[in-house]
C-alpha cells in the first residue's frame, strides 16, 4: 500500500494522512501521517485504518513532518566508500538529523549563497512499531514502509571538523517522500534502482541490493543503543557519484533542479535556492 500526507486544496491548512486506492487519495483520520503512526492508528503489518472519502486534487507533501528521530547512515555503498577513499566499515557510520531538516517532495531547498551544497540520493525506512534491542526478525517486522530522501549536504561546513553533523542538519534541506510504500510492495534487499539527476543529467545510479548494511540491519543495530518509535525515519546512505569527489568538484547552484528516484516508490523534484537573505 501507499501512504502519504497530502494537502486538500479545499482545506490547504490541514494536511491529512491518506492512502492511495487506485489513482485516488482517500483520507485516514484527521491528522498527518506522523500523527496517525505515533498514535497507533497505523502500525507495521497491521490493518489499514478506516478509509474516508476521496480527496480531490490531493497533493503529497512531507509524509512524516514530526518524527522523534531521524538517523542517517553514511558510507553504505561500495562505490561511495571508494570515491571518498575510506575503508569498508565494520559497523554503520551514523549521524542524526532533526525533523526541522525535512521538506516535502517538491519543496525548494533553501541555503545561503556561497555554500558548497551537494546531492545524496537515499532510500529511507520508516519505523512502524517500537524497537529496543531488536533482532533482525523483530526489526523486519517493524518496518512500516520505505520512502525516498535526499541528504543534501553542505560540504564546506561538513569539512570544518571530523564530525559531519554541522554539514548535515541544516533546516529544510532534506527532501522526503512523496509516499511511504509498504514492504509487501517493495523489497530493497532484492534490489531497487536508486538514482539522482541534476538539471536532467544523471549523477548517481545504483541498486539498494548493494547496501553494505541494509535497512533492517540498520534498524536492529540502532535499536541496540536508542529506542526507535513509530514514525521515526532512518536514511540508509547514498551511492557513489556525489559532487564533492568529482574533479573538479561540482556543487549545486541557484536554480538547479534535483530529482531523486527510487524504483517502485517515486521521485522527489526539488529546486535549489541559494540566497543572501
Amino acid at each position: 500500500m501507499r501512504f502519504a500526507t497530502v494537502i486538500d486544496p479545499a482545506q490547504p491548512d490541514r494536511p491529512r494522512a491518506a492512502v492511495l486506492q487506485g489513482e485516488t487519495w482517500h483520507a485516514l483520520g484527521a491528522g498527518d501521517l506522523s500523527a496517525l503512526v505515533t498514535s497507533g492508528g497505523l502500525v507495521a503489518g497491521g490493518p489499514t485504518p478506516p478509509v474516508g472519502g476521496p480527496i480531490a486534487g490531493a497533493v503529497p507533501v512531507n509524509p512524516l513532518p514530526s518524527p522523534t528521530k531521524v538517523i542517517c547512515c553514511g558510507l553504505n555503498y561500495g562505490d561511495h566508500i571508494a570515491e571518498t577513499g575510506r575503508e569498508r566499515p565494520r559497523f554503520p557510520t551514523l549521524f542524526p538529523k532533526y525533523a526541522d531538516t525535512l521538506v516535502g517532495p517538491t519543496d525548494d531547498v533553501v541555503l545561503p549563497a556561497g555554500v558548497e551544497a551537494d546531492w545524496e540520493a537515499e532510500l529511507a525506512v520508516v519505523v512502524g512499531a517500537p524497537l529496543r534491542r531488536a533482532s533482525r526478525d523483530e526489526a523486519a517486522a517493524a518496518v512500516l514502509g520505505y520512502t525516498v530522501a535526499n541528504d543534501v549536504s553542505v560540504r564546506d561546513w561538513q569539512r570544518r571538523t571530523l564530525e559531519w553533523f554541522q554539514g548535515k542538519a541544516w533546516d529544510a534541506t532534506t527532501p522526503l517522500g512523496p509516499v511511504v510504500v509498504t514492504p509487501d510492495e517493495v523489497d530493497p534487499a532484492a534490489g531497487l534502482a536508486i538514482s539522482c539527476r541534476v538539471n536532467g543529467v544523471e549523477v548517481q545510479r545504483d541498486s539498494t541490493a548493494t547496501l553494505v548494511f541494509d535497512a533492517v540491519d540498520l534498524l536492529a543495530y540502532i535499536s541496540t543503543f536508542t529506542v526507535l518509535r513509530p514514525g521515526d525515519v532512518v536514511l540508509t546512505g547514498t551511492p557513489g557519484g556525489i559532487g564533492m569527489t568529482r574533479d573538479p568538484a561540482w556543487y549545486l547552484a541557484d536554480g538547479d533542479v534535483v530529482e531523486t528516484e527510487v524504483e517502485g516508490i517515486g521521485t522527489l523534484r526539488n529546486t535549489v535556492r541559494l540566497t543572501d537573505s
